[in-house]
């Protein structure tokens, strides 16, 4: 694998995870970007679920706290093909 592959991996696998919907609670149904931060934060501070649905929080959580929002949301919006599951190889 070449480092474009892998920089092409982790792109996908940010955007994937931006746009995974909430599978629970309140923000059921909201893609994890849109999350407020509030929320997010308390995440943090009870303590990530486990599983992929926790290592995406986890990451809305540092991109959120370092104001990296404004640089994922145009490429959700050009990537129609992403699999917010998580389940494509």
């Amino acid at each position: 694998m070449t480092e474009n592959d892998d920089n092409a991996s982790l792109s996908a696998d940010v955007l994937n995870a931006a746009a995974m919907p909430m599978p629970f609670g309140r923000f059921k149904g909201t893609r994890l970007i849109d999350l407020p931060e509030p929320y997010v934060v308390w995440f943090k501070g009870q303590g990530f679920p486990g599983g992929l649905l926790g290592q995406r929080l986890a990451l809305m959580y540092e991109i959120k706290v370092n104001g990296l929002e404004k640089l994922i949301r145009p490429l959700l919006d050009s990537h129609a093909t992403l699999d917010p599951t998580g389940l494509q190889d």
